[in-house]
């Protein structure tokens, strides 16, 4: 108990973690989860039933192969369907809904290479945004501040005549900002619970608002290249490619890309991970001071009596879960 005590005082176990209903294993990430479950080294018992019952999506366990079957139907999304406005021709597109009442917006860019002494500098050519309905409401060619010397044309599908007539960058900041903020003032923003302004959802999102020269706050921000249950490790992320083919069932970035198909990618990855159903807490975050002394030293024997159950029901998670979104 000694030594159980001292490792939860450390991990940061909780019922956020993704965990196995068959055996109650805690695991770090879905990918450890599904090393467990169906990895080149499975925990037999937990292989065997997962084959009949596991969604392969998902990992949860369902009652019965006919219950997994028509949970599988809708667990797996199909491809993205895209309307009119997901490749526009010759020039540039904008697509506003002022009326929209998504709380949840995804953004993705298309990048080329800046010009100058660093060609390999990120310049930003095209924007898109969706909402949490998958509908466009800004889509826009970006008309860069410097020289491109080379447009990525085959993974980009973009050439100088869709730059010619996009829209300045700052016009195209200002637009964005005034999704995100809706209204409300940058500096009043001050928490995701409160005010009018809009969750932002994406992949590999730091970079991609530094090409964009917009700052928002950390804690309004939605990255499925930074949140801990769906990295490879805590340092390593896996690549959106991968992410939609892991956990929605289908392909993406073949061929040409398209900043519409990634922000319906980060947006459904988004949904998935905040309609999980977890136990609520009174104060759910580890750094909450209120759970300061849940496994403090002078609780040692205090902790060393109680069940493991109990010790991870004081226990927090040490990243914010995104089903507290829906709360």
């Amino acid at each position: 108990m000694e030594h159980l005590v001292d490792h939860m005082r450390t991990s940061y176990h909780s019922l956020h973690e993704p965990t196995c209903a068959l055996c109650n294993k805690h695991c770090r990430s879905f990918d450890s989860l599904r090393e467990h479950l169906i990895g080149p080294l499975p925990k037999q018992e937990c292989n065997k039933l997962f084959k009949i019952l596991g969604c392969k999506f998902c990992l949860s366990i369902l009652e019965s192969p006919h219950a997994l079957k028509l949970h599988q139907h809708r667990c797996r999304f199909s491809g993205v369907n895209y309307g009119t406005m997901s490749r526009p021709a010759n020039k540039s597109t904008t697509v506003v809904d002022n009326g929209f009442s998504s709380h949840v917006v995804a953004l993705a860019c298309q990048m080329v290479d800046g010009g100058g002494n660093n060609e390999s500098m990120d310049v930003c050519a095209r924007v898109c945004m969706v909402d949490e309905y998958e509908n466009i409401i800004f889509h826009v060619y970006v008309k860069p501040p410097i020289s491109v010397p080379n447009y990525r044309y085959e993974n980009s599908g973009i050439g100088g005549e869709h730059l010619r007539d996009g829209m300045p960058l700052k016009q195209v900041q200002r637009r964005i900002e005034e999704f995100l903020c809706n209204g409300e003032a940058m500096w009043k923003i001050r928490s995701p619970k409160a005010g009018k302004a809009r969750i932002l959802v994406g992949h590999h999102l730091h970079p991609l608002l530094q090409s964009l020269h917009l700052q928002y706050p950390s804690f309004m921000i939605r990255d499925t290249a930074a949140y801990p249950p769906l990295m490879k490790t805590n340092k390593l992320s896996n690549s959106l490619k991968y992410l939609t083919q892991t956990y929605l069932g289908y392909d993406i970035q073949a061929g040409v890309q398209d900043p519409y198909e990634d922000c319906v990618a980060t947006m459904r990855l988004y949904l998935r991970m905040r309609n999980q159903v977890h136990q609520r807490e009174d104060y759910p975050q580890a750094s909450d001071p209120r759970n300061r002394n849940n496994f403090a030293p002078s609780r040692q024997s205090e902790l060393e009596r109680m069940s493991p159950e109990a010790m991870l029901a004081i226990s927090r998670s040490d990243y914010y879960c995104w089903c507290l979104d829906s709360m």
